[in-house]
This record gives C-alpha cells, structure tokens and sequence, in this order.
C-alpha cells in the first residue's frame, strides 16, 4: 500500500528516467561502430578491431572539363618532319633493293648464268639453249601477256603433232595421201622450232629489253604466221594439213577419220583466232613502252656498228681495200 501513499499532487522528482540501471545496462553494445568495420582484414584474426581510414570530410566539388590545348606549330612541324624521314627511309629501303636486284640481274650475264631451257635432265647428251624467268626479266605489267604467247607456242606444237597423227590416219585411207603424210612430218621438224625463235622469243627479248627492233621484228614474222595458222585451218589437199577441206573431203567415205582430221581442224582455227587476238595485245603493249620506228633504226644501226663480227669483217675489208690500193700504186 505504500504506493498509493504518494500525494499524486506533489511535485514530481527530477530523476532520469534513463538512468535507471536496466536501461543503461541495454543501452551498452559491445559491437563497435561500423565506421570502424573493415571487410577487408589483412589477417584472418582481424576482424573489427581493424580501423579504417575515414572518409574525406572535404567539401563536394563539381567535375571540370579541362579544354584541350592544341598542338603548337613547332610539334606540329616536328611531326611532318618525322613522317618526310621515314618516307625518305621507306624510299631508300626500295631503292636498296632495286639496285639490289639490278646487280643481281648484271651478275648473271648472258655468258655467266646458266640457261634453263629447254628445261632437260643433266644426264640428257644435249644441254638447255636459252634462259628464261618471266618473274626476273619480264616487267610486271608484261608478264601475262608474254606467259599467254609461250602458251600459244606450246599450243601450237601439240596441233602439229596431231597434225601428223591425223595424216598418217588419212593416209591409212589412201596411199596417194602419203604426201600429206610427209609434209605433216615436214611441217612439225620446221615450225616447232622455228616458231619459238623466230617470233616467241623475239617478243620476249622485247618485253625484256623495252626494244623496239625486237617488237617490230615480231610484228612482220608473227604476221607471216598468222597467214600460215589460216592456212593450216583451211587444210588445202596436198598441203600436209589436216584442216577443214581435208576433213569434209574423207568424210564421206571414213567418218572416224573425218572426225580426227576435224578435230585437228578445229584446233588450227583456234591457233588462228589466239594468234590475231595476242597481236593485238601486244602491239597495244607496245604503243605504252613508247617505241617507234626511228628508234627501232637506231637500235639496229647501234647493234651492227657495235658488233664485233661487223667490226672484224669492216677492218678486214678495210685493210684488203688498202692493200690492193698500195699494189696498185707500185
């Protein structure tokens, strides 16, 4: 009953609430704050004994965009004069390995390299008469079209070949046709080498060499065999080819001998359409390289007077000239 003895209109005591002892024991954490937690401990044993740095107490301040400086006149200078050194280098690198390739190509000399063609065996009794390498001595620009003329060289020798496989068929028919026969024989013993030296190599030496004697010298032989492949392909009887005559004419009475000497036929009519479209091929080539005429003369002129077969056989009839004329005279 003691509580009820309290006067309720009394003036009531100033003590803390929060002093009392249950409140304050509750109050009392043992866990430390967490501005001084770290996540991250050096050692598995730390753990929140571990202090952090606290954060930064200075004022928020804006992000400002620094303006770009320009490049001054003298970095900008320093930079062209940088880029013209490594074109000069870049430049003087090719030039290395033009002369580089110049001395290789004077190294080997007509008497010096070896030649390479036709390409046989070591063992074999005859040795190869010329040099050929379209990727060393033919220009770039040149080579495919000089490639497709040793193409129609080679062509051509398989097509007399069989020219003369389809005249011993069309003699077996006959053997009043043993002419054409032999002239088919003929035919493949002169022109197979003759062609290669007479106008494939000629326009090889010209894309080789930029000469303009080499390419007109072409120009007049290919033409004569432009001619001789219509020829071919039109067969005349007695001529030793197997061409369109010839074919039409045995028909008649031996189909499968018809059929190879047609066949044959038709492989003269493409020599003679490749050959007209490489000339003119290569006389296009030629009008870039910027020959003419006057210096195909004076490339002939040059080559006797600097011929040492010309200057021997000239001071032999010099001096045989000067001896008459000094026994005469006596």
């Amino acid at each position: 009953m003691s509580a009820y003895d309290n006067n309720p209109f009394a003036e009531p005591n100033n003590e803390n609430p929060f002093e009392d002892p249950s409140v304050t024991q509750a109050t009392i954490s043992t866990v430390e704050p967490v501005d001084k937690y770290n996540p991250f401990p050096a050692h598995p044993t730390e753990g929140l004994a571990s202090h952090t740095i606290p954060a930064s107490t200075t004022p928020y301040q804006p992000a400002v965009l620094q303006p770009t400086a320009e490049p001054s006149p003298q970095a900008t200078a320093a930079a062209a004069q940088a880029n013209l050194l490594r074109q000069q280098e870049e430049l003087e690198r090719k030039a290395a390995e033009l002369d580089r390739r110049e001395q290789q190509l004077q190294s080997r000399a007509p008497t010096g390299r070896e030649n390479n063609w036709p390409p046989l065996p070591r063992w074999f009794p005859v040795k190869p008469c010329f040099y050929q390498d379209f990727s060393e001595e033919i220009p770039v620009e040149f080579q495919r079209v000089c490639k497709m003329m040793y193409y129609l060289w080679m062509f051509h020798c398989v097509t007399l070949f069989l020219n003369v496989l389809a005249c011993l068929a069309y003699f077996t028919t006959s053997a009043n046709n043993g002419v054409d026969f032999g002239l088919s024989i003929l035919w493949f013993i002169l022109f197979a080498p003759c062609s290669f030296i007479c106008w494939y190599r000629p326009v090889y030496r010209a894309f080789r060499t930029d000469s303009s004697f080499s390419f007109f010298f072409f120009f007049f032989v290919f033409c004569c065999q432009v001619v001789i492949f219509i020829i071919q392909a039109v067969g005349i009887p007695g001529w030793g080819n197997s061409g369109w005559i010839s074919a039409f004419t045995i028909t008649s009475s031996n189909k499968a001998v018809g059929a190879i000497m047609i066949v044959v036929a038709i492989l003269f009519t493409i020599c003679a359409v490749l050959s007209v479209i490489l000339l003119k091929m290569v006389h296009g080539k030629y009008r870039r390289t910027g020959a003419s005429f006057q210096k195909a003369q004076q490339e002939f002129s040059q080559g006797v007077f600097t011929s040492k077969t010309f200057q021997t056989a000239a001071a032999g009839a010099a001096t045989s000239a000067a001896q008459g004329a000094f026994q005469g005279n006596n």
